[in-house]
């Protein structure tokens, strides 16, 4: 049976990685991805996808806080609403944090509203383990409560409790996923583990927070769309699922290991000023999906970061010119005709 999905924010890390897992798997799968291409937004992730699934596969440029663009791309009705589009960098939302109220909270509702009014059949809303705050024993289950420390996090956690809201009231079909962090190819180099190992590429030091005792759960890419997708088809109207895997490290630990495969020593690792908020420890408890699902992640962190290395090692275009901040730049002269669509 034919289905139609809008992915949006699916030019990002992990969007990008969903949409192609979904149209490599599912023949008869459209997808629509609408993305408002913010730095973090790379057409580059699905040249690919562009090139050999052009019959079941669009792009369109825009951005979910304007209802004019939600329409557009909702003009025919589609099966599924999958919501990867969110500003994500815990140190961004402290700089500016307005950008991630419009985008995480505004964003959200816009596309709630388009469920309720009949434009879409069922959202599933991408959040994250952050919503619970930290934890220092024990873990988080799906019905812990919210206390977000940080301005990224109490976005997507208001943005969390609009979906209940709208299951509650409109009883319109939600399900919100909570995850540990993903890593994988094609994450922005930013983020703590693309940003260690591209600096290492560079013969740069790698900055860790405070003691770099803060503890992490890892899910490689491509687990956390075999759990996406088992939940997005099978995952209970109404509810929250936890996506996590168990493999916790500290950050001190991730770099050691990064620094290992990649035959440095620690002398790259410099230790700087913590952040305002930062979080000592995230847990989470996925045993109701590995148990309605019988999933299990299958990936092990230490396998799937040498995989991780090796394909920074072999992709030197793809992220120094994000790294070099002339992205947009060249941004502009490959893709100037989207702007004006």
């Amino acid at each position: 049976m034919e289905k139609k999905l809008l992915i949006t924010g699916g030019a990002g890390f992990m969007g990008s990685h969903f949409i192609r897992y979904i149209l490599e798997k599912y023949e008869n799968y459209q997808i629509t991805n609408l993305d408002k291409l913010t730095y973090a937004g790379n057409l580059d992730n699905l040249a690919d996808i562009e090139k050999n699934f052009s019959n079941r596969y669009q792009f369109i440029k825009g951005d979910i806080t304007q209802e004019g663009d939600v329409n557009k791309a909702l003009k025919q009705e589609v099966d599924i609403i999958v919501n990867f589009a969110a500003e994500t960098h815990v140190d961004r939302s402290i700089l500016e944090p307005k950008s991630f109220l419009l985008t995480d909270i505004v964003g959200t509702y816009n596309l709630l509203e388009a469920v309720r009014l009949g434009k879409a059949n069922k959202i599933i809303q991408i959040s994250t383990d952050e919503v619970f705050g930290q934890i220092k024993q024990g873990e988080f289950f799906e019905d812990s409560p919210f206390l977000p420390n940080s301005p990224y996090s109490a976005a997507k956690a208001s943005a969390d409790l609009f979906c209940r809201a709208y299951w509650k009231t409109y009883q319109i079909p939600v399900i919100v996923v909570h995850s540990c962090n993903y890593y994988g190819t094609h994450q922005y180099p930013e983020k703590l583990i693309p940003l260690f190992i591209t600096n290492l590429l560079e013969e740069k030091d790698i900055p860790i927070y405070g003691d770099g005792e803060q503890v992490r759960e890892w899910i490689f890419t491509e687990d956390y769309c075999q759990a996406l997708d088992l939940i997005m088809h099978y995952g209970k109207i109404g509810e929250s699922y936890n996506i996590g895997t168990g493999q916790r490290k500290k950050n001190k630990e991730v770099a050691e290991l990064i620094l290992k495969f990649m035959n440095k020593d620690k002398s790259y690792i410099k230790y700087v000023k913590d952040r305002p908020g930062h979080d000592f420890r995230y847990a989470i408890n996925s045993d109701k999906l590995r148990k309605q699902f019988n999933w299990k992640p299958q990936v092990e962190f230490e396998q799937g970061l040498a995989k991780t290395i090796v394909w920074y090692e072999n992709n030197e275009d793809w992220w120094k010119k994000l790294k070099n901040g002339d992205y947009l730049e060249y941004y502009k002269k490959q893709y100037n005709a989207l702007d004006k669509n």
